[in-house]
């Protein structure tokens, strides 16, 4: 658990402290007080990175740096944020146990899971947002998984790069960029792929306890390419559109491309489901979530709830509550009465003018 936390120029903060509690904290304040800021801190002390912003944006206006001590049950873990003049940039380190490290490796992350208003047009929204939430997801479950996707986008910025630079020799340089580029979407494709099948052996049981449901719920990873032969195929596909993707600037085939489609009774979740069953498919992803991450890290994560619960419904709420328990969480809220009020066991509440008291 993360017990306290010390943040100087971060974000609104000049330099304040908090303390926090085992279960359930509420951030209580109104609009643009910094409960956002509060749990985009814990994220980047657990982490190393905000949902949200680039790491410039990290450190307060006009300020040099920014710093970020945790105080956990397993130690102290140090964030720090230097800004380079004349460069829309920052250093940044990490300092766990008396160590400094440039990058938190998987094994040296806290697991947290997130629960923000966006979440909520997951279903909805672009398929962008969609192949965010599954590789969000796995680079806290597999190992090296960040910097698979970090590769994957840099080799795809340079061949579209060479796509759109109009050079005469395009079609002999871009063959290595396409074996480089199927030789990772495929590698990406196989986890996604493994995670939408352990997603699919959850979801339907949450669902049907959340709504008291026979509807028959489904996840689906949606491709052009084979799973099983993702990276030939991806390689052939990208082969024989080279001439169209040098038209259009951009690479047509891959895991940037894919998506996952949910389904109520084998028919689209967003075109057929009712607005409660939408809020109640994603407060099953985000269980489903919070219980892969526990399963794979043998370790509770952490839950921030961003202004969530006055999006839902009391039996939403209720079922969230329920699920809560055993957990350390932190919600942020304009108005406490409408979390307090359901939890009946000791909640610790947290206004933004940082003056802290528990109520039962």
């Amino acid at each position: 658990m993360i017990e306290a936390l010390n943040l100087q120029d971060f974000r609104s903060y000049h330099n304040d402290s908090f303390e926090f509690e085992p279960g359930v904290n509420i951030v209580v304040g109104p609009n643009a007080s910094g409960k956002t800021n509060l749990l985009e801190a814990l994220l980047v002390a657990c982490l190393g990175s905000s949902y949200r912003a680039r790491d410039s944006e990290l450190v307060r206006h006009k300020a040099p740096w920014s710093r970020l001590d945790a105080f956990t049950s397993h130690g102290t873990r140090t964030v720090k944020l230097e800004t380079i003049e004349g460069a829309d940039r920052v250093q940044k380190s990490f300092v766990l146990a008396d160590k400094t490290y440039k990058r938190l490796s998987l094994n040296k992350t806290v697991p947290v899971v997130l629960f923000e208003p966006d979440d909520l047009r997951l279903l909805t929204g672009s398929p962008e947002r969609r192949r965010e939430f599954m590789d969000d997801m796995l680079e806290q479950m597999v190992v090296g998984f960040g910097q698979l996707r970090r590769q994957y986008k840099r080799t795809l910025a340079q061949r579209n790069a060479l796509l759109k630079s109009g050079d005469s020799h395009v079609n002999t340089q871009i063959f290595a960029w396409n074996i480089r580029l199927a030789e990772l979407g495929g590698a990406i494709a196989k986890e996604r792929l493994a995670l939408v099948n352990r997603i699919n052996q959850e979801l339907q049981t949450i669902y049907r306890q959340l709504s008291d449901s026979k509807i028959t719920v489904g996840v689906k990873y949606k491709t052009a390419c084979s799973g099983h032969q993702y990276e030939s195929q991806m390689l052939s596909k990208l082969e024989a559109t080279q001439d169209l993707d040098i038209q259009r600037g951009f690479t047509g085939y891959g895991p940037h491309r894919d998506d996952m489609h949910i389904t109520l009774d084998n028919h689209p979740a967003d075109e057929v489901g009712s607005r409660g069953e939408i809020r109640t498919l994603l407060l099953g992803l985000k269980i489903v979530e919070v219980r892969l991450v526990e399963e794979v890290r043998d370790e509770k994560p952490i839950l921030l709830l961003d202004d969530v619960f006055s999006e839902l419904d009391g039996a939403r709420r209720m079922a969230l509550t329920e699920f809560l328990a055993g957990y350390q969480t932190f919600i942020t809220t304009t108005d406490a009465d409408i979390v307090v009020q359901h939890f009946l066991d000791q909640c610790h509440v947290i206004p933004t003018n940082k003056t802290k008291e528990s109520v039962q």
